[in-house]
């Protein structure tokens, strides 16, 4: 069914302030104020510049491999009773949508003048992109990791230090994404006139998630240009929530059901409050006194307490839905998806799918429906987590 509220929102560029709604906004240290105003109007100029563009789209022709495929899942369609369609960022460059983004972002850098970029990570694929974008564009890359991804996920690890990243373990908080966005904060601070913060999501301080959108939008309008037909739902994963946002662009001003689906244990858009995280007022994990509270789920990249601006705006616009299901559940999907289509899929991609298994054939997924999933990655650093949960 097509939800009244379809049209609320084109995803357009934000307020002047940069605000979605209620949500967004720079709250940051005084001493960065320039720097995002810097980066605000860089980006504004790069972004109307036919050069620019052109460049961007070449690297992601000829160096990140798009467009990336639409695959029909045929042998689960059949099983499930619907139309699946799968759109695979797992077949970019570097395994991830990820690298969409990164490559902007560096081409912005240099042409600001930057030698250097700072990055967090939680799952491995945003600091993997960014130091192959490093390595390309000669300049210098430091990863900041938290101690407990580090260690689930070790061969990102390698994959960055080999591209010739520095990658930094964060020991403090509960040692993943969050802490690690921390620490890429401060670094950025201490060093703002040589090095870019190359975000990976559609959080942080304005311009970053309209940035990060727009840098993703490929993704769904690709999708859309691929499709056979408009679909009824677009599914993806969602965390801090790029490669949903990116998705979720190309069919906004469409019928089309938008449905982020989040980890059980992290999921800000279901149990989160208005609240302030690294430099954005969103949808936030908080404790009664308004501490944020540590997220969890087997998946690395969706082990964050807060999601990009824009999506909360998209929930409590009612233009997006948002789900959550549980580790068992993506395990099972992991599994279900490598064993009926020969594709191995990320940890964060199998929340989307899990979502359709147990949807598929009930009110909230009927049968006949036509669905559009974006697979954000493929599961090679999973292999670990994978080996010791799926038999």
């Amino acid at each position: 069914m097509v939800i009244e509220t379809a049209l609320v929102s084109q995803m357009d560029a934000p307020t002047a302030a940069g605000r979605f709604g209620d949500f967004g906004g720079r709250y940051v240290p005084e001493s960065l104020i320039p720097a995002c105003a810097a980066l605000e109007a860089a980006f504004r100029e790069a972004w109307s510049d036919p050069e620019f563009r052109g460049h961007l789209s070449r690297l992601r022709s000829e160096y990140a491999g798009r467009p990336t495929a639409l695959t029909p899942a045929e042998n689960l369609s059949a099983q499930l009773g619907v139309t699946l369609l799968l759109k695979r960022e797992d077949l970019a460059h570097t395994g991830s949508h990820k690298i969409n983004n990164v490559l902007g972002q560096a081409l912005l850098a240099q042409r600001m003048g930057k030698t250097r970029l700072i990055a967090e990570t939680g799952a491995g694929q945003h600091g993997v992109a960014t130091a192959t974008a490093a390595a390309l564009f000669g300049m210098r890359a430091t990863v900041y990791m938290g101690e407990r991804d580090i260690a689930r996920q070790r061969l990102n690890v390698f994959r960055m230090e080999l591209l010739g990243a520095e990658v930094i373990p964060v020991t403090s908080g509960s040692r993943t994404l969050k802490d690690a966005t921390n620490e890429a904060m401060r670094a950025w601070v201490a060093a703002v006139d040589e090095a870019h913060f190359c975000l990976g999501s559609v959080s942080g301080p304005h311009p970053y998630p309209w940035m990060v959108r727009e840098l993703q939008r490929v993704i769904g309008e690709e999708a859309r240009a691929q499709a056979p037909a408009l679909p009824d739902v677009v599914v993806a994963c969602v965390g801090g929530g790029s490669n949903a946002a990116g998705t979720f662009a190309g069919f906004v001003d469409t019928p089309a059901r938008l449905i982020g689906v989040e980890a059980d244990g992290g999921a800000a858009m279901t149990y989160g409050t208005p609240g302030i995280v690294h430099g954005n007022r969103s949808l936030v994990l908080q404790d009664a006194d308004g501490q944020v509270r540590e997220a969890e789920s087997i998946a690395a990249g969706l082990d964050y307490p807060g999601v990009g601006p824009e999506h909360a705006h998209l929930g409590t616009s009612g233009r997006a839905e948002y789900r959550t299901v549980t580790d068992d559940e993506v395990l099972v999907a992991v599994r279900r998806l490598a064993r009926s289509e020969g594709i191995i899929c990320a940890l964060e991609s199998a929340h989307a799918v899990a979502w359709v298994l147990r949807a598929a054939g009930t009110p909230d997924l009927p049968t006949g429906s036509t669905v559009l999933l974006t697979l954000s990655g493929r599961g090679d650093k999973d292999m670990a987590t994978l080996a010791g949960e799926v038999r």
